[in-house]
């Protein structure tokens, strides 16, 4: 399957599906870099299957648009980085998407918060779409030619999502009281979970010249994030580090209603095609 590629609200024709451009058919991962593609891919499946939530339900019809827009990127991202993982196991993107359970995925748990208000969805888009941008940046450079090649064109759509998410993150913190005041909530009940994106495990060992250790990735993405707190009068809070877990299949109370919304049609209908 191809799609086109939305973005800035128009049609491009590139492939949004990079598994076709990049995995020629004689590319299979190994178990590591297999997991760590099911890592990034989950997180961006998971991700663009909240953001399809807001579809008819944004405060605006623009923001319709630009937030189906990045689901779409993210959907884009998680076939390719599924359907490179699913090489080392012969399962394909859709085996990988409909046909686990839970326990089985690897996204983060910020990725699986609920949409909340519109300011907690622009709060935690602010948070992944500088980690996207700072780890894309950093996976280009990775000797493997398949995740450095999905990363060269993810990094360019997530500085629009980044862009995005900053703009918002203004127009709501220096709007009205009410605004601010639910930028600053939704600071306090996402920021927790933030620390996840940037812990790093035993994979990592075994991933050297692959893919950077997520804590190096921390000193870049605060530093990117801080002219728009700084601009806004904002702080990252001083809150608890959630404890995730996503990354070993221990997630959030959020993930098993998003998966079975997300699945139910293929496993109720196993095959179907139209």
């Amino acid at each position: 399957m191809s799609e086109p590629e939305l973005e800035h609200g128009h049609v491009e024709l590139s492939a949004v599906t990079l598994d076709s451009e990049f995995i020629a058919g004689d590319e299979v991962a190994t178990p590591d870099v297999a997991e760590y593609a099911l890592r990034l891919g989950d997180d961006s499946l998971v991700l663009a299957q909240r953001l399809g939530g807001w579809i008819s339900r944004a405060p605006e019809l623009e923001e319709d648009v630009a937030l189906g827009n990045i689901a779409l990127d993210l959907l884009g991202h998680a076939r390719s980085l599924l359907r490179y993982a699913g090489t080392a196991s012969g399962r394909s993107e859709d085996d990988l998407a409909y046909w686990r359970d839970e326990h089985e995925f690897r996204s983060a748990h910020l990725m699986e918060q609920p949409n909340g208000d519109f300011a907690h969805t622009i709060v935690r888009q602010f948070a992944v779409a500088h980690y996207l941008f700072e780890l894309y940046a950093r996976l280009r450079a990775s000797s493997d030619p398949v995740l450095a090649a999905i990363a060269a064109k993810a990094v360019k759509e997530v500085d629009y999502h980044r862009d995005h998410a900053d703009q918002w993150m203004l127009r709501l913190a220096l709007g009205t009281d009410e605004s601010r005041r639910r930028t600053v909530t939704a600071l306090s009940d996402l920021w927790p979970n933030v620390d996840e994106l940037f812990t790093d495990d035993e994979l990592f060992d075994r991933l050297e010249d692959v893919a950077p250790r997520p804590s190096s990735l921390r000193p870049a993405f605060d530093g990117s994030i801080r002219p728009v707190l700084d601009e806004t009068g904002l702080e990252p809070p001083a809150v608890f580090s959630a404890s995730g877990g996503g990354r070993h299949g221990r997630h959030s109370e959020y993930l098993g209603p998003l998966l079975a919304e997300m699945q139910v049609l293929a496993r109720q209908f196993p095959g179907a095609t139209w």
